[in-house]
This record gives structure tokens, C-alpha cells and sequence, in this order.
């Protein structure tokens, strides 16, 4: 058991992921990083990967970014190692996310005596392999408690895993408002080659099964019907491309394939624009009339905070947490999973009406500003780690009594 926190130090907490990638959790991390109370916090981040091209994001990340490489995946000297590291930096927390880090950290972080370890979950529905959910059982005693970024997520994670309710967390994921906000399109378009006048549907997602591409692409043929003058941003890539990943090719080239030859059997390729991983995002929202996310299963989908926080309004599936995510008539609608003419309605309805798309993208900005803004995401971490880092700290106590408490 660690010993009692000292309140004058400043708590050190280490967020241990797999990769750096250009993904959801990745990109929280980065930001949960760079926007913790740094008088009250020394906050770094701890890779399995040495495939980081978000590190540049981090702030200091010379000082704050580390790797620990994981050279295959079944390297169970990664923990040793691991455990090493949260030692040199004296962890008072260890929060992972993740697999792999999830694993790797609950076996370091109780083999380095680490106060508090911390447990993600992100993904429901993701039909885990039977070999993970068995680690997650086997080292579910390592782990204090878990924060997932939707309810659903943390219902899913207790079901499946077997933790009691009472050890999980909802917090849902923030954006940054001041990089994501509303701005001209006209910039953009020109480079993108759009006309003003054009509209264009956006989905910002990598290509993999779980983002569910064909739905989008088989209710956009019929949007085309309507409006044959649309285009459709592809905005995304395979995962990791043909990077080297615990010691695996780590990619995703089947699905994007099997993406592109339903675009030709559709006849849409001239509507089509592939535009890959982008720095600047930002701007590509602000390219869009409307944004599309037709996934299978979310956490808290950053694309949908994204550009509502730039004021488009979205089109999404009614999955998992959706539903709080995207207030249905106010902020963008929600179709239910498969139903690709109720999307292809909801997307005329908006391509037909500026002025519901003008107002649903301001109903849309205010309650992501209101509500997941980066410095809520981190101030209700905060209180979390405070909290849970107390009633341990209470229980190791009344476990381990001083001698003036022994009667």
C-alpha cells in the first residue's frame, strides 16, 4: 500500500495508453494532459508504442511524454519496465486506457506500490476477444476503479468484466472550444476546390468497422437523388497505416478497401473526396453543412462535440449515449442503426432548410460549450482522482492503524 499523500506535493498522475494514433482516446489523453490544475497535478504520459504522432500536441512532451515500448503482444516485460517508470516518477496515479495499457498498468502499478490505479473504459459493445476479457477478470483486484466516458460504456464494462457497479466513474469527454468554434468556410472550400454554394456532407471517422461507413454511403446515394450537386468528405484513414504496433501491422486496409468498392458499386465516386488525416480539422468542420456519424457503438464521440462546438449540426445513430450527446431537433437528429432512409430524410431536411441548419448549429455550439468544454473534462477528473485517492487513503487507515489508534 502507498503512503499517505502529502498535500503540499503536487500529485503526479501518469496516463498510460497504447499509441498516439490519430483516435478518440488518444486525443483525450493529450488534451486531459495539457488542461489538469499544473499547480495542484504533475500529469505525464506513458505510451506502449513508439507510434506518436499526437506527442506534438502535448505540452513540454520532452519532459512529460514517455515510452514504453511493448515489443509484442504477449511482452510481459513490459510491466517490469512499466512498474519502473511509475517508481522514477514517484505515481501517486496510475490512469490507463486501453487494452493493452490497461493490462500492463494494473500489473506495474501494484508491483510498484502505486496509491491509486485507474481503469478506462470507451468502447461498449466492442465484442472483446475471450482472451482479453479473461485478463480483465484475472487482474480486476489490481484496479480501484474505472472511468468511462458514457454510461452505457460503464454498464457494459461492469456486465462484462465483473466489477460492481460502485467502482465506476461516467465522465464524458470535453473539447476545445477555442480550436473548434465557428468560422468562415470560404478559405477552406477554395483550397478544397468546393464552391460556396455547394453542399457538402462531412464524416470525420478512420476507416474500421465500428464507424460503419456503408450506412452513410448508401443513404448519401439517395440524398443525391434530391440533391445531386453534394459532396461528401471523407475525413480519416486506415489506423496506423502500415505502422509497426507490438511488433504487428497495425492497419485497417481491408475495410477501407471493401468502403471503396461499394462507393463504385453506388456510383458516387465523383461525389466522393477522401481527404485523410488532417491537422486541421477545425477547418474541415467548418467546410461542412452538416456532419454524419453512423457508428455501430461510441463512447463519447469527439467528432459529434467537434462539430457541434463549430456550430454544424449532426446526423448520428441512436446508440449507446447518443441520445445525450445529440439533442434530437435541437442540435441535429438521431436515426436508429440500419435505417439508411431515415437518415437520407434527415439529411435532405437539412441540406433544404439554411435557416434550421443556422439555428441548430448555434443550439448546437452553446450546449457543448456548456457542457464539455475541456476545462469541465478536467475538473471533474480532478475530483475524481481526489476523491477516490481520500476514501483510499481512509481505507488503508482503518486497515493499518497507528500505534496511538491501538488500544
Amino acid at each position: 500500500m502507498g503512503k499517505i499523500t502529502n498535500p503540499n506535493k503536487r500529485i503526479c498522475v501518469v496516463l498510460v495508453i497504447d499509441d498516439l494514433e490519430y483516435g478518440g482516446a488518444q486525443r483525450q489523453v493529450v488534451e486531459l494532459a495539457n488542461n489538469m490544475d499544473q499547480d495542484r497535478f504533475d500529469v505525464h504520459v506513458c505510451t506502449l508504442s513508439d507510434y506518436v504522432p499526437l506527442g506534438a500536441q502535448l505540452r513540454d512532451s520532452k519532459l512529460r511524454l514517455h515510452t514504453v515500448l511493448k515489443k509484442n503482444k504477449f511482452d510481459i516485460t513490459v510491466v517490469t519496465r512499466l512498474a519502473r517508470l511509475f517508481r522514477s516518477l514517484n505515481a501517486d496515479i496510475v490512469h490507463s486506457y486501453l487494452f493493452s495499457a490497461d493490462i500492463a498498468s494494473r500489473l506495474a502499478g501494484r508491483l510498484a506500490g502505486t496509491k491509486l490505479i485507474i481503469g478506462s473504459e470507451r468502447s461498449p459493445y466492442s465484442s472483446p476477444k475471450k482472451r482479453n476479457i479473461l485478463a480483465y477478470k484475472l487482474t480486476r483486484t489490481c484496479v480501484d476503479l474505472v472511468i468511462a466516458n458514457s454510461k452505457t460504456g460503464a454498464q457494459f464494462n461492469s456486465r462484462t468484466f465483473g466489477h460492481p457497479a460502485c467502482d465506476y466513474r461516467v465522465i464524458y469527454n470535453g473539447v476545445n472550444t477555442e480550436r473548434f468554434r465557428p468560422q468562415s468556410n470560404i478559405g477552406i472550400r477554395k483550397e478544397l476546390n468546393i464552391p460556396v454554394e455547394k453542399k457538402v456532407i462531412g464524416i470525420f471517422a478512420s476507416f474500421k468497422h465500428a464507424k460503419n461507413h456503408a450506412m452513410l454511403l448508401r443513404a448519401f446515394k439517395k440524398v443525391l437523388y434530391r440533391f445531386p450537386d453534394t459532396q461528401l468528405l471523407l475525413v480519416g484513414d486506415q489506423l496506423a497505416g502500415n505502422i509497426q504496433i507490438y511488433g504487428e501491422i497495425k492497419g485497417t486496409s481491408d475495410y477501407h478497401g471493401r468502403m471503396e468498392v461499394l462507393i463504385d458499386e453506388l456510383g458516387i465516386r465523383d461525389r466522393c473526396s477522401f481527404l485523410g488525416n488532417r491537422d486541421d480539422v477545425e477547418r474541415i468542420y467548418s467546410a461542412c453543412d452538416i456532419t454524419v456519424l453512423p457508428s455501430r457503438s461510441e463512447g463519447t464521440p469527439n467528432v459529434l462535440l467537434e462539430s457541434m462546438a463549430c456550430g454544424i449540426p449532426v446526423v448520428a445513430t441512436k446508440v449507446c449515449d447518443n441520445s445525450y450527446i445529440v439533442e434530437e431537433g435541437k442540435t441535429g437528429f438521431l436515426v436508429e442503426l440500419g435505417d439508411d432512409a431515415g437518415m437520407a430524410d434527415r439529411l435532405q431536411a437539412l441540406l433544404a432548410d439554411s435557416t434550421m441548419r443556422h439555428q441548430m448549429g448555434q443550439e448546437a455550439r452553446n450546449w457543448v460549450v456548456g457542457e464539455f468544454s475541456l476545462s469541465q473534462l478536467a475538473r471533474k477528473t480532478e475530483s475524481v482522482y481526489m476523491q477516490a485517492l481520500s476514501e483510499k487513503q481512509n481505507k488503508c487507515q482503518k486497515e493499518c492503524p497507528s500505534i496511538s489508534d491501538i488500544n
